[in-house]
């Protein structure tokens, strides 16, 4: 028998918690994949990631980029080309060692992921709609724990604007 999820926050199964994870988190791929596909660029989740970790973090290498997104130094080569051939990210080597290639985005990337983020922001505040204000305060906090466990800037962090 499953336990009930307990607002206190006391003796909830580990099952129970991955089990409402999970389920949130095909709720939050749906609204990503409608929150990219309602933009006039064709790219991939993956690709889509990148440029929100250069919107996040600035530019970088494409070593630590490859290790940020999670896919190998060649992928993120052949995907940050894809990435420059769109004009969403630019590349440039740097000025005390040529061979370091650095990937930033480009105000066409940035004005995708901004548009993203206000349909994907609109999407949310609808479903939220439908939740009574004590459930978000539970979820705004753990929410935040989640994210912060997974290592992602805070959204306050993340709409700052970075000089690209």
């Amino acid at each position: 028998m499953k336990e009930k999820l307990d607002p206190s926050g006391s003796d909830v199964a580990t099952a129970d918690v991955i089990d409402a994870v999970v389920s949130a988190s095909r709720a939050l791929v749906g609204v990503a994949a409608r929150s990219i596909a309602a933009t006039s660029e064709d790219v991939t989740v993956v690709q889509y990631r990148t440029l929100v970790l250069l919107a996040s973090r600035g530019p970088q290498n494409l070593a630590g980029l490859a290790s940020l997104v999670g896919v190998t130094p060649a992928t993120a080569t052949r995907m940050c080309d894809r990435l420059v051939r769109k004009r969403l990210i630019t590349r440039h080597a740097e000025r005390s060692d040529r061979r370091q290639i650095r990937v930033s985005l480009s105000p066409r990337g940035r004005q995708m992921v901004d548009d993203v983020t206000q349909y994907r922001r609109r999407e949310i505040d609808r479903i939220l709609a439908v939740i009574g204000q004590d459930e978000r305060r539970l979820l705004v906090r753990a929410l935040a724990d989640f994210a912060r466990a997974a290592g992602e800037v805070s959204d306050a962090l993340w709409l700052g604007d970075w000089d690209l």
